[in-house]
């Protein structure tokens, strides 16, 4: 079978360059990427559509065909569409048409059994390609527009100033659409389906009731890179975090995210400077990417970045625990990998804080390694961890965090040891593979049928509606 994934905005190379170093280049890159390669595994020719970027700041998207190794399965096929210089994902909005229309003439004479989408521009450029061809396609929204907008507190008042930056009424139309005409949709957990798809600006057409309509596939853990082998270790990074330790043997405090709001890493650190308890029984550690020591290379950071990290460092001064705090520069899933074993080691634990994660690949990769999981209870991680393997928290109250974080420190063995069986028996790449190999062979069988007419992509009317009156 010959399968697409639809990802224009995903910027793929065999070295996995830039990840996590732009809002663009995150964990939805990791999972096309590894679910592509473990459908390869399972007979399926996969190919990854992406957008063609020639820049000379970014040379490694210029190549037409690329691959991720010797097998060339996946093949990175790379379409060109408005121009050639690097767009943020939020700027390709009106140039989908032209991704679509360079798609179909790539392919022309080929063969095409079934396409899979990934975020909403995905989504909507498989209703193009079914629109023209009649070919079946799930839809993976990564994450929904509805939700980010109820997190920035988008009313009938900021809407237009807010639209204008993240383009809520292309994407919210294209999720609709994408909703509507995908044969699957594919999420990460039952919650998911229930608590955001059933958001008043999709009810009426994401059918949330409907259980042909939704598989639900949870991410894996890449088990090659994050397991808790000792001895496959990235040395410059052991190397690394034994100068920074200098024989230091205290467990550690895990903080390993973007520098993301939502993150909220603020939390754990006020957590931390407010607890002696927590401070005796374990340092901090600050996991960033590109700048070892923030106090003295903050600006290398963007705007963003820095308007999140500032706080930060304030609280560790306020707090005067800096002797107590430590950031590593780790660039790479193995430098990654090799950090969480190495505080494994010393009997640590990962914690997420966000205020909410639609699924939380990271802790179960931390929990791979060994590392004791404290995770948001708002989201996915309620679901993975309610075998009891990791500890929930709220994320908005200081002082369950604390208590969360002594919770794991002080029974490290019994997290560890359940949370790794937990991750092996539920949450690899083979599985969901094997997940998405059902969705793409029951596609296969449906009929294939066009759509007369795709709407405008522009839901702007429908969202205002909802501010105003709270429905549709």
């Amino acid at each position: 079978m010959k399968v697409l994934f639809l990802n224009p905005q995903g910027n793929f190379d065999k070295n996995d360059s830039h990840l996590t170093e732009h809002p663009d280049f995150g964990g939805q890159l990791i999972y096309v990427k590894e679910v592509s390669k473990e459908l390869a595994n399972l007979n399926v020719s996969v190919d990854i559509v992406t957008r063609q970027i020639i820049d000379r700041d970014w040379p490694e998207f210029s190549k037409e065909l690329d691959y991720f190794d010797i097998n060339k399965n996946p093949t990175i096929v790379r379409i060109p569409f408005d121009g050639e210089k690097f767009l943020n994902k939020e700027q390709l909005w009106p140039y989908l048409k032209e991704y679509v229309d360079n798609i179909l003439s790539f392919y022309k004479g080929k063969n095409i059994d079934f396409i899979t989408t990934h975020y909403a521009d995905g989504g909507y450029s498989g209703v193009l390609l079914r629109s023209k061809l009649g070919l079946n396609f799930s839809f993976t929204g990564h994450s929904l527009g509805a939700q980010k907008m109820d997190k920035l507190n988008v009313s009938s008042k900021n809407f237009e100033d807010l639209d204008k930056e993240y383009h809520f009424s292309q994407r919210i139309m294209a999720e609709r659409l994408s909703m509507q005409y995908a044969s699957k949709i594919i999420v990460s957990t039952s919650m998911e389906r229930y608590e955001q798809y059933s958001h008043p600006l999709y009810a009426d057409v994401s059918e949330v009731a409907n259980d042909s309509k939704y598989k639900v596939i949870p991410p894996g853990v890449n088990t090659e890179i994050f397991n808790d082998d000792l001895t496959d270790l990235d040395q410059d990074t052991v190397a690394q975090i034994e100068n920074k330790l200098n024989k230091q043997q205290k467990p550690f405090i895990v903080l390993s995210s973007r520098l993301d709001a939502k993150k909220n890493h603020i939390a754990v650190v006020k957590a931390y400077a407010n607890s002696r308890d927590l401070q005796d029984k374990a340092n901090l550690g600050i996991f960033l990417r590109g700048i070892p020591d923030p106090f003295t290379d903050i600006q290398k950071l963007s705007e963003k970045e820095r308007s999140i990290l500032t706080p930060i460092l304030e609280e560790i001064e306020k707090a005067d625990i800096k002797d107590k705090v430590y950031f590593f520069d780790l660039k790479s899933q193995l430098a990654l990998a090799t950090a969480y074993k190495f505080f494994s080691k010393l009997k640590s634990v990962f914690v997420l804080p966000s205020f909410y994660e639609p699924f939380g690949l990271a802790p179960i990769e931390a929990g791979a390694c060994g590392l004791a999981v404290i995770a948001t209870k708002n989201g996915g991680p309620s679901e993975i961890f309610s075998d009891g393997s990791g500890v929930l928290i709220d994320p908005e109250d200081i002082q369950d965090i604390v208590e969360g974080l002594i919770k794991g420190l002080n029974n490290y063995d019994y997290f560890s040891k359940k949370v790794k069986k937990r991750v092996l028996e539920n949450y690899t790449w083979k599985s969901t593979a094997r997940g998405y190999l059902e969705v793409i062979e029951g596609g296969v069988k449906l009929p294939k049928k066009t759509i007369e007419k795709v709407p405008s992509l522009d839901a702007k009317e429908i969202i205002i509606d909802f501010l105003k009156n709270k429905k549709i």
